[in-house]
């Protein structure tokens, strides 16, 4: 069912709401000092993606369209003479000691420039997005499941923006690895709304949840995604025609898992603060408990800067974004000026570096208690550009760069990079490179912890371009993406664009995994916990049941014990029998919601969790109370009669939520020198059906003549509904 909702409910102050207000003028904002909260203008359920595909019609992009780079400030330092890198590495070490996987093509060009390429790997699937379209595959294989289809396919039957006005570009798709879930973003084509779907289950083909949030009459540009236990993370630079600065948003995770009306929280930033990337969870071990995330940006060309969000969907006002905390890095100067100037062969057209901005993703792991962020992001190198790298300990207590490095071996130019790490804080960077004598390739280098602090080793190819881009167009990546199987911990995937023969408009990308030799061993023992079905409706007073369930992996054979740790309604237990699944055969367990006449009405989402030692996972279900009511019809609800006669109106009693009971009828309004009567009153309705009383008006001759509206209300208990019918009465 689809629902709809107040388009935009803000918590702020009074100039800012002003702000917000399509064509107000936002220039004089300085940030947000409270979080703005935004409520889905649009929520469903979809049905699965792959039937939606195959009914969708053959449809393809038209035309070329390059898709605008939108500046930002200059960094504080930008301005400054280039200096000699401090951590330039000059160590060459041996070829990076990983073992290839799979190496294959993933979408290609579809008429827009730069693709924005990303994607991410699920429990069984790779999921690949571009602008404008996405492609599922098999990641055992590489074999194409499904697409490549148009991204506002995910929308059809969905209405607003982001069913019809297309794709807006700028999308990302991430997988929740703790609750198996993709989810995928994007602006509408209209840039009116902020589109996002939450997969039902690990299977990228199957069902979503859907949401449209409103952008407010700004644009929300360079979106990016972060997975965090209480909300999905997002940051954009917002635009109103100039640039606004970037803003903060958390979707209420546990809400969007189950279908539930999510609210976004926000905190739009002034124009000193640009480009911020959401910490992105990798790993099974999660931060600890209530840590906010970690949001990091360039700060200067010395040193980055990290806030810190919490978030609170119960009391909102109780939410914060703080910051930033000062890291001092060490200083470099921005590949191209932030600019364009890579070079590449057989063509004087150069490419941009967006070297002003850290690249997706910002990583988080956390591993055997010790916290990492690692990202990076394109500097000057001698005469060309570089990689640069940071790995960041203990971000939310006293964060401290652990090691950093430029990887520029040679003169060739690196740059568009994104960065990871695996369960054994081995690190992975790959990048795209090109120069005057080289066509732009895919690479990658990286490092295990017992190489030199700040080296990488000697890199690989995961593939050399054998054409350039030309033509005047500049445009490139504007990010790649670079992430860890859930699965294993282990094996890297990366993807990027490349450039098959020289031309504008035909990119091609790639997609690659690899892991280092020493990392994984045996897979380790674990579980995973879900539980169906998704959702359940139940009158208040009545009780429903779902189904937990812990499937063993990679040979895990402990007790697990189960609990609701969050989420039960007022009024109402949460109960699971058997407290705890054992091997080996893992009998599943039924939670019971028994809610009492007390228990509000509403959409709540229960949270179950796994718990054994150190090993901790978590689903939700949501669960819809619904109050016994009854509804008040009327027919007809306008007709004339001459004065002296008597009209009659039919009023239906309907049972909404098995509601049974008696309602007494009442009406106001009546015309003067006339009787209102209803027979019978009360009426007694059925649960589930529905009873009929007639409302009479008997008028007299002295009646005056006119239009009549009058008010019919039905009561029963605190239950009140009324319904409005007309009399018109004339002289003849």
């Amino acid at each position: 069912m689809k629902c709809k909702f107040a388009s935009i409910t803000i918590s702020v102050l009074p100039a800012f709401f002003l702000a917000l207000v399509p064509g107000v003028p936002v220039a004089a904002q300085e940030g947000s000092p409270k979080p703005i909260v935004i409520s889905p203008t649009y929520h469903d359920a979809s049905p699965p993606l792959r039937d939606m595909v195959a009914a969708a019609p053959a449809e393809a992009p038209s035309g070329q369209h390059i898709i605008p780079l939108r500046p930002m400030p200059p960094l504080p330092g930008s301005g400054a003479a280039p200096e000699e890198d401090p951590v330039l590495q000059t160590l060459t070490l041996p070829l990076v000691g990983t073992i290839n996987g799979l190496n294959f093509d993933g979408v290609s060009a579809n008429g827009f420039a730069p693709p924005d390429t990303n994607g991410s790997v699920g429990t069984t699937q790779f999921v690949q997005i571009t602008n404008v379209e996405y492609a599922v595959y098999d990641k055992s294989s590489g074999t194409l499941l499904l697409g490549p289809a148009l991204i506002h396919t995910i929308w059809t039957g969905f209405g607003g923006d982001c069913e019809t006005s297309g794709d807006g570009g700028d999308p990302i798709v991430v997988f929740d690895k703790a609750a198996q879930r993709w989810v995928v973003s994007q602006l509408s084509g209209s840039y009116n709304s902020w589109c996002m779907a939450v997969s039902q289950t690990s299977d990228a083909t199957g069902s979503y949840f859907r949401y449209a949030f409103s952008s407010g009459g700004n644009l929300d540009d360079y979106p990016k995604l972060g997975v965090w236990p209480d909300a999905y993370y997002r940051s954009t630079n917002t635009f109103s025609g100039g640039f606004v600065g970037a803003n903060a948003c958390a979707f209420d995770r546990a809400l969007m898992l189950t279908g539930g009306a999510a609210n976004e929280i926000c905190f739009q930033q002034n124009s000193s603060v640009a480009s911020l990337l959401p910490s992105d969870l990798d790993g099974s071990t999660a931060p600890p408990s209530g840590e906010p995330n970690l949001f990091i940006e360039l700060l200067s060309t010395s040193s980055l800067g990290l806030f810190k969000f919490h978030v609170d969907f119960t009391t909102p006002a109780n939410s914060t974004f703080t910051g930033p905390t000062t890291i001092s890095v060490a200083s470099y100067s921005e590949a191209c000026g932030g600019g364009t100037c890579i070079p590449q062969s057989g063509t004087t057209q150069q490419l941009d570096s967006l070297g002003d901005r850290l690249m997706f993703r910002n990583a988080y792991r956390n591993l055997n208690g010790t916290e990492y962020l690692v990202v990076a992001h394109s500097v000057t190198a001698g005469t060309s550009v570089g990689a640069r790298w940071y790995q960041i300990t203990n971000p939310n207590g006293t964060p401290t760069v652990a090691q950093q490095g430029t990887f520029a071996p040679d003169s060739t130019y690196r740059w568009m990079g994104s960065i990871a790490m695996d369960q054994a804080g081995d690190i992975a960077l790959g990048y795209s490179a090109s120069s005057s004598s080289i066509h732009p390739a895919i690479r990658y280098t990286g490092r295990v912890p017992s190489d030199p602090s700040g080296m990488m080793e000697s890199e690989d190819s995961i593939i050399e371009g054998t054409g350039s881009q030309t033509s005047g167009l500049s445009r490139w990546g504007d990010y790649s993406s670079m992430g860890i199987d859930p699965v294993d911990d282990c094996t890297f995937w990366y993807t990027t664009e490349y450039i098959p023969t020289n031309g504008t408009f035909n990119w091609h990308t790639r997609i690659g995994s690899f892991k280092f030799n020493g990392c994984g061993g045996p897979p380790t023992p674990d579980f995973s916990l879900s539980a169906s079905p998704f959702s359940q409706t139940v009158v208040q007073g009545k009780s429903t049941t779902y189904t937990v369930t812990v499937t063993p992996l990679n040979g895990y054979n402990k007790t697990v014990t189960l609990s609701v740790s969050s989420g039960c309604p007022t009024g109402a237990t949460c109960t699971l029998n058997p407290t705890s699944s054992s091997p080996p055969s893992y009998p599943p367990s039924t939670l019971t919601v028994q809610t009492t006449s007390s228990t509000p009405g509403g959409t709540y989402a229960i949270t179950i969790k796994g718990t054994d030692g150190t090993l901790t996972h978590t689903t939700s279900v949501s669960l819809t109370v619904v109050v016994p009511d009854f509804s008040i019809s009327s027919n007809p609800t306008s007709t004339s009669i001459k004065r002296g006669g008597t009209a009659k109106y039919t009023e239906t009693l309907k049972s909404v939520n098995t509601f049974s009971g008696s309602v007494m009828l009442s009406a106001t309004g009546c015309p003067p020198s006339s009787t209102c009567s209803f027979s019978p009153n009360p009426v007694s309705v059925p649960s589930g059906g529905s009873a009929t009383s007639t409302f009479s008006v008997a008028t007299k001759s002295t009646t005056p003549t006119g239009t009549y509206t009058m008010t019919l209300t039905g009561t029963s208990g605190s239950l009140k509904h009324s319904v409005t019918v007309q009399l018109r009465v004339t002289k003849h």
